[in-house]
């Protein structure tokens, strides 16, 4: 039993040091994935270890301490989505639609054909924004019938998983696709009139994930994530970022994406949202996400039914509240953060001048 204890305290150990390492190979960056996972067997072989081991033994309490270690350095990463953690941004009670913007996110799956579903979702939650990912030419022609009630919209229709459509309720100007760092990985870019007239800055991303099957390494995604960061911290108009980042809401790159931008994650103490894999409940972790400026409020966020993709929808309702938001405050980005944040994107001879501007 000692053997086996060892070894899956070895396995455990390496699981959580690897993500310490700067390397970018995805299975390194994949380690990020399941914090709440190894966090959670970490807890189980702690109990095998106090029950099953020989606690005379100084070898017992080195593999104690050891998984101990691990289990609390997990649980330090995942804990802000949790409802023990303060919220980062404020919930806001106010009945105004005309300060109110409703969003779904959702990545359909190319190969799913249920569109009944998420049309159905659509309608029901009257949702403002309809952002769909991995959406090809038949998704785009089953989503005409929402075209009477969202008749502004931007399509990239991609055969290679890319895809991107999104249809608003809402005007909007100064639309624009572009590919950032992969000529086959589009993000659409514009500017949001709201009910009151205000201008939301919108920037809906979709890069692809480091994996075995597509990119090896994480650059591209990282590259892409952090100009985006870099170029919306330059404004002082209201931001909303959102989309499948291939990224987990906890990972070194996704803070450090918070902590440039600016931008807040209403999901902060209110919950993980794991929105993939629809499948195996034990393995879901938060893919999809939607960050904000200070000045919104979050009335509603929540995880939507499945629709046959292995992605949940995410539908998130916010309320344009400047005045109440200013005193949020989010992650705070350092020289060396900046640093690192430039190093990142010139890896991929990116810049933040490449995101389309849309002050105004």
């Amino acid at each position: 039993m000692l053997m086996i204890s060892a070894i899956a305290t070895l396995l455990i150990v390496i699981a959580t040091v690897l993500p310490l390492f700067k390397y970018t190979h995805w299975v390194v960056r994949g380690m990020d994935f399941p914090r709440l996972q190894i966090a959670l067997l970490a807890a189980a072989l702690l109990i095998v270890h106090f029950i099953f081991l020989d606690l005379q033994m100084i070898v017992t309490w080195l593999l104690i301490s050891a998984t101990a270690l691990c289990f609390f350095w997990q649980l330090w990463w995942v804990l802000p989505y949790t409802l023990i953690w303060p919220s980062e941004v404020k919930t806001s009670k106010e009945i105004d639609p005309n300060r109110q913007l409703s969003i779904i996110t959702s990545n359909v799956l190319k190969t799913n054909r249920n569109s009944d579903a998420l049309i159905a979702l659509v309608i029901e939650y009257r949702s403002d924004i309809l952002v769909t990912l991995e959406s090809d030419q038949w998704w785009e022609n089953k989503f005409k019938v929402l075209e009477v009630d969202m008749p502004y919209s931007v399509k990239c229709p991609l055969e290679n998983l890319y895809g991107m459509h999104v249809y608003s309720r809402l005007p909007f100007s100064k639309e624009k696709i572009v590919y950032l760092v992969e000529k086959d990985i589009p993000s659409i870019h514009l500017s949001l009139e709201l009910r009151t007239g205000d201008k939301v800055q919108m920037h809906f991303v979709h890069p692809a994930p480091p994996s075995p099957t597509e990119n090896t390494e994480s650059t591209e995604r990282d590259a892409e994530l952090i100009t985006i960061a870099r170029s919306v911290a330059e404004t002082q108009q209201p931001v909303i970022v959102t989309g499948d980042l291939n990224d987990v809401a906890w990972s070194a790159t996704t803070r450090l994406f918070r902590k440039i931008s600016g931008l807040l994650d209403p999901r902060v103490g209110r919950g993980m949202f794991n929105t993939f894999h629809v499948d195996y409940s034990f393995l879901r972790w938060p893919l999809d996400h939607l960050f904000h400026s200070s000045h919104f409020n979050v009335k509603n966020i929540q995880r939507l039914p499945s629709i046959g993709s292995d992605h949940f929808a995410l539908f998130t309702v916010l309320m344009y509240n400047p005045e109440v938001g200013a005193d949020q405050e989010g992650l705070t980005a350092d020289d060396k953060d900046h640093h690192q944040g430039k190093i990142v994107a010139e890896k991929k001879g990116v810049s933040k001048q490449d995101v389309p501007k849309l002050n105004g």
